[in-house]
């Protein structure tokens, strides 16, 4: 092979060898005033021309001794400065490689140098801050806010509908309408979390914006029920979907170690419209009318993806030689497949209460205002449970804290809500008793929702993370398009009680349990004081 393969004139003084990819380069110098003398057997080499590439790498090896940083030479061949005056670590893995692997030189020159210079997944790192991190958990917390607080608002809606344009039809078939909309929100992301994956979030929060907006303002003209079925159904949960799944996978590109205090903390957007749209709404419905009170909603939402647009970025590139399409082979990960089932019985009971909460207090008789501004209640209680949670889960373990969240909300549901909704109870209509359970149910549901992705990015690589994700809510959204029209089914069985509706979601909570504390097991054993 020439002695001209992949370097200049040894002897002069700009020597270098390079080699680069898009995301990183390696260059080094040889730049010596003192090295102009060579070994002899290097220089006839060089006179015959010819040289194998095993002695050429051995050459650069040799070289990378002496590293030019600015005007000063380190001397990286020492023990005690092995870690020193290498531009960055994949230099000082070069170097280390070119040491230990004399294999390598028989390899092609090309071969050789992707062998050595390929960057290993460990070697990722996380920024963990820094402006652009947080900016990106800014835009998801306003995109949280968009669509999920409107998923947060289904219950104001469900009321005023239930008594209203849709006075004549019951509470199963309005169900359907919201049912329809959480199961697109997390349906969808079976293409969207491959899509995020492979092209990033940019075009499909664009999308998600437009439907979003769209739908709400389609919303306001609404006056037959398929009306509803279209827009707020339709619209309204593809749009979700296209903000909610790239907006939250985002930030595990740049959060690791505190991917759940970050998670947490975005999610709390959704809260935050919890409390202020059902509050919003009360007050609109009764001065401006349902068409301007949407409308107005409308508009705060558009700010809201404006925001989300602009702020959210992704950082990692796409899998090399990654799929747009799910992999169902993903499932034969035991661990995995038992979370997936948690997370769809825990969503399956998730959005009974937050849609019927409003419509049973006014059903025990509690007066309309403070009905309505139950739900709100209920997300002052799930903003700190999407956040606290969040951070102490980093610190215990996501899977350790999911479990104890889900147990309080069984504990909550069965042991206030149940008692206040049998009939001849004597807490029945206690609103002190409710409203600690919409306080204590909405924290600890509060995990719900910001938790459940960070338990599926711990099972997987994070270019996956969107796949994994998508795949996991995929099954899960047939679990939310069937809860609400069942939990409505058993109001009309039980002649309008709601005591079948509670019993249904603490049941949902139970099986939630048992497969989230069974992948714990799976994992890490029956210590108590693994952190998982």
């Amino acid at each position: 092979m020439s002695a001209e393969y992949g370097r200049k004139d040894l002897r002069g003084t700009n020597t270098g060898i390079e080699w680069g990819s898009a995301s990183h380069s390696a260059v080094y110098r040889d730049v010596s005033d003192n090295d102009e003398t060579r070994d002899e057997n290097s220089l006839q080499q060089n006179d015959t021309g010819k040289q194998t590439f095993g002695d050429f790498l051995k050459e650069t090896c040799e070289s990378l001794g002496r590293v030019q940083d600015g005007d000063q030479r380190r001397d990286i061949g020492s023990k005690d400065q092995r870690n020193e005056g290498y531009p960055n670590d994949q230099d000082h893995d070069l170097h280390q490689d070119c040491q230990q692997s004399p294999a390598s030189s028989t390899l092609p020159p090309k071969e050789a140098s992707k062998q050595v210079l390929e960057p290993k997944a460990e070697e990722v790192t996380y920024p963990e801050g820094g402006l652009r991190a947080w900016l990106v958990v800014f835009g998801t917390f306003c995109g949280m806010l968009a669509a999920f607080g409107l998923a947060n608002a289904v219950g104001t809606y469900q009321a005023y509908l239930s008594t209203h344009q849709l006075a004549d039809y019951d509470a199963s078939t309005i169900g359907w309408i919201f049912s329809i909309y959480v199961f697109l929100a997390f349906f969808c992301g079976v293409q969207i979390g491959p899509v995020f994956d492979a092209k990033g979030p940019r075009w499909l929060i664009f999308a998600g914006s437009v439907c979003l907006v769209a739908a709400v303002m389609g919303l306001a003209e609404a006056t037959e029920y398929w009306h509803f079925i279209l827009t707020f159904g339709i619209f309204g949960g593809l749009g979700t979907s296209l903000i909610f799944t790239p907006a939250m996978s985002s930030i595990g590109h740049f959060f690791r170690v505190s991917r759940g205090n970050a998670s947490g903390l975005a999610a709390t957007g959704g809260s935050v419209g919890g409390i202020m749209f059902p509050l919003l709404l009360q007050h609109l419905f009764e001065t401006v009318g349902f068409a301007w009170a949407t409308r107005i909603m409308g508009f705060i939402l558009l700010f809201l993806v404006t925001m989300a647009n602009l702020c959210i970025r992704s950082r990692l590139p796409p899998k090399v030689g990654g799929s747009v399409w799910p992999d169902p082979g993903i499932f034969k990960d035991k661990v995995f497949a038992l979370t997936t089932a948690g997370v769809f019985f825990v969503e399956w009971a998730l959005f009974i209460p937050i849609s019927y909460i409003t419509s049973y207090a006014l059903h025990v008789g509690i007066n309309s205002t403070f009905s309505y501004q139950l739900l709100a209640i209920l997300n002052v209680g799930s903003f700190f449970g999407r956040w606290l949670p969040g951070y102490v889960a980093d610190r215990w373990g996501r899977f350790n804290t999911m479990i104890i969240t889900v147990f309080l909300c069984l504990m909550f549901v069965i042991g206030l809500w149940l008692p206040a909704a049998t009939p001849n109870s004597a807490v029945r209509d206690n609103m002190p008793l409710i409203v600690i359970f919409a306080l204590g149910f909405g924290f600890s549901s509060g995990s719900n929702i910001s938790l459940t992705p960070v338990c599926v990015g711990q099972l997987c690589e994070t270019e996956q993370y969107g796949r994994y994700y998508a795949t996991c809510y995929t099954v899960v959204s047939f679990g939310c398009l069937t809860g609400i029209p069942i939990a409505g089914a058993l109001i009309g069985l039980d002649g309008g009680e709601y005591w079948g509706l509670i019993l249904f979601t603490g049941a949902c909570y139970s099986v939630g349990l048992v497969c989230f504390t069974t992948a714990r097991i799976m994992s890490v054993g029956w210590g108590l004081k693994a952190v998982f």
